[in-house]
């Protein structure tokens, strides 16, 4: 068969819709007078079409079988045919529809996956059923995660932050005592008076304050199963931004219980084995701990990053969010902090947070850092 456009078009097809008889490719033919039976893949397309029909065919049930030496290798055959994105989008999908999720157990198995974020939120999953050797290198792929991820994310947080408090800092109603008069003075050039050869200080500045965290940030994670990928990057940030001596930072997670992680902040990848994926849902529970973390609440800002279904006592935990608003904390709700597109969430503990001017919204992670910075510049 001469290469033609008609034959690339007949070749692309095959390898999308598979060979089976109803997929209108094998006994078809077109309108150029080219045969379906007489078209056949060659070369690296059969392995290709065998990669995608393993994972794809929708006659079989668990097309890669239980046999991990098997998995593994078509694991390094999409790894040879496709790119990164797509090694990523068919790793997903094999975790759904063939059940993997078992064979993630085999350090074998890890070892031939290409890390991202699901991959690291299926792992921790899965921590406490993982055998000690597993579980060392699924630590491994993680890390590989999050150094990667915090090379991508901490330069633009700790830019953002530190700016945002550097301009937050400037005190524009200081006492006499306090008053930075070479910053003041040049801020007022323009209302320099000629005849009295002196300056109106119209926008008096005054010195930062001396106290070595301006702002104190709670992140508050759901770590529900909904809420995986959401946790991931949740303590990557908590880890970046414990690293910035100008803030304190906590990041306490919870379902039916509440678990402070703050004392491992130093090593995010431990933050992450830390969490335990699944289980309910009490936010009212979790939001009573970090109340009680809370000293100055007017240099407060207490990130709550949950899909809002709330499990326990949800009049309670209404309550409680309205007795934080009102002390002076500054509340924030992230309804999912992902790449995952639009978030699923409660509608209306969604309408019942914005009725306070809690602002309620999903956030990606690349914004993250200017939705901090941001909300430490209002105070």
């Amino acid at each position: 068969m001469t290469d033609s456009p008609s034959t690339e078009r007949l070749r692309r097809w095959r390898l999308i819709l598979g060979g089976g008889a109803a997929d209108g490719i094998c006994g078809s033919t077109n309108g150029n007078g080219i045969g379906g039976d007489s078209f056949s893949l060659a070369g690296a397309d059969q392995a290709i079409d065998q990669t995608l029909s393993a994972l794809y065919d929708g006659d079989r049930q668990g097309g890669l079988g239980a046999s991990s030496p098997k998995v593994a290798r078509w694991l390094g055959d999409i790894r040879t045919y496709f790119p990164t994105s797509v090694v990523k989008v068919m790793q997903q999908d094999a975790l759904n529809r063939l059940n993997l999720r078992q064979m993630l157990l085999e350090p074998e198995l890890l070892e031939a996956v290409e890390p991202d974020v699901h991959l690291v939120s299926n792992l921790l999953s899965l921590s406490g059923v993982m055998p000690g050797k597993t579980k060392e290198t699924a630590r491994i792929v993680v890390r590989r995660v999050v150094e990667d991820l915090i090379r991508k994310l901490e330069n633009p947080t700790r830019q953002a932050i530190l700016g945002s408090l550097n301009r937050s800092m400037r005190n524009r109603r200081p006492r006499h005592h306090e008053i930075d008069w070479h910053r003041t003075i040049r801020a007022n050039l323009k209302h320099y008076q000629p005849a009295y050869r002196t300056i109106i200080p119209e926008t008096r500045i005054g010195f930062g304050r001396k106290r070595s965290a301006l702002r104190n940030i709670i992140l508050c994670v759901d770590q529900s199963g909904s809420m995986a990928t959401s946790v991931v990057y949740a303590g990557i940030f908590s880890a970046v931004l414990a690293s910035l001596p100008a803030v304190q930072t906590h990041m306490v997670v919870f379902d039916t219980a509440v678990v402070d992680l703050t004392d491992l902040l130093q090593d995010p990848v431990e933050v992450l084995f830390g969490t335990q994926l699944g289980g309910g849902t009490d936010i009212n529970q979790a939001l009573a701990y970090c109340q009680g973390l809370i000293r100055q609440p007017q240099d407060t800002i207490l990130v709550l990053i949950s899909d809002l279904y709330e499990g326990g006592n949800q009049d309670e935990m209404r309550k409680r969010v309205s007795n934080l608003v009102a002390s002076g904390i500054q509340f924030i709700t992230l309804l999912a902090l992902n790449d995952d597109g639009a978030p699923c969430y409660d509608h209306s503990n969604t309408q019942f947070m914005a009725s306070l001017g809690i602002p309620a919204f999903a956030c990606t992670p690349d914004r993250f850092p200017d939705l901090m910075a941001t909300a430490m510049i209002v105070r």
